[in-house]
């Protein structure tokens, strides 16, 4: 195992590591009687660490599910905010505060107020990649994985305000033929991959084909043979035929695809710029050795007022519900 230079320096202040960081983060999860959560972009040793992997409607769903005292969430702030929010007696800990989301940071609360106000007859739908205070604001929260479902449940004559993600709200309305009003947000990583770049790609690899997050723009998403949430891409390329793909998501899922079709080729679809921009910085903050100060310390912990969570609390229960 080894650690990084700036990890290094962050635990002088905090104590020596353990040698084995694994086993001592196994004896610290029997000890809290903790369980680990991570997604799929979450860097390989924390995937493999982790008592379960999935994408933001799995996360939830275990962590509603979990008969552990303590959820340690290897994921972004939403995320570890909605496990708080399903799990007010719980201690919730995220190995990085500043594992913000671009994508939620688009969408300030005060400017979305207005927004709603402007109009009052709309229903709220908004995607799980958002603060605790919008999903306060907000009818039924969705992921990427239900989130046509869900809108397809909703009386047509029902006009919709769908946030924080315009690609994944253009793409839900392409699925569903509404009319949907779409706040402006997106995330910084889906809408880096250079369309360009994947036709070069796939010239280069005819027999490969495109797999592409809803997240994408538009000119990414035509280019691809199947679209899909982060648990439904790693499906489908377990189930099709095809022996290569162009991956337009966050790279991190390829780990759980190479595990899981070892005998395929997964090719991570470039960003605009020479830049490890595919990659999301946030999700990249949490290592193994901030999950374990974490887990010792018990902080990070997520916290948040009860009038926000339990605002919170009713769109995501709606969710659930409409999602079985």
């Amino acid at each position: 195992m080894f650690t990084t230079a700036l990890a290094q320096r962050e635990n002088t202040q905090l104590g020596e590591l353990p040698l084995d960081l694994f086993a001592a983060i196994q004896s610290l999860k029997k000890e809290l009687n903790a369980v680990i959560l991570a997604h799929y972009y979450q860097e390989p040793d924390i995937q493999d660490i982790a008592d379960f992997i999935g994408d933001s409607l799995q996360l939830a769903r275990a962590a509603e599910k979990t008969n552990a005292d303590v959820i340690v969430f290897a994921g972004v702030h939403f995320m570890a905010e909605t496990a708080k929010i399903l799990n007010p007696d719980k201690l919730v800990l995220l190995p990085d505060l500043n594992a913000g989301c671009s994508l939620a940071d688009s969408c300030p609360p005060e400017a979305f107020a207005t927004f709603k106000a402007a109009h009052s007859d709309h229903l709220v739908v908004s995607y799980i990649n958002c603060s605790a205070d919008i999903k306060a604001m907000s009818d039924i929260i969705c992921t990427s994985s239900n989130a046509v479902k869900i809108v397809q449940q909703i009386p047509k004559e029902q006009p919709i305000i769908f946030a924080p993600d315009r690609n994944l709200g253009r793409y839900v309305m392409e699925q569903t033929g509404r009319d949907l009003v779409l706040w402006q947000g997106s995330c910084v990583v889906h809408e880096t991959f250079s369309e360009k770049k994947i036709v070069q790609l796939k010239i280069a690899h005819p027999e490969a084909e495109a797999i592409a997050h809803p997240e994408c723009e538009s000119s990414v998403l035509r280019h691809a043979s199947f679209i899909g949430s982060t648990a439904a891409l790693l499906k489908y390329c377990q189930s099709s035929p095809t022996k290569e793909f162009i991956v337009a998501t966050e790279p991190g899922i390829i780990h759980q695809m190479q595990k899981l079709a070892p005998d395929k080729h997964f090719i991570p679809a470039p960003p605009m710029n020479n830049c490890a921009c595919n990659e999301c910085p946030f999700m990249r903050l949490n290592t193994l050795e901030k999950l374990y100060w974490a887990m010792k310390n018990r902080t990070p912990e997520i916290t948040m007022s009860e009038d926000i969570r339990l605002a919170a609390l009713r769109p995501m229960q709606r969710m659930l519900e409409m999602s079985v």
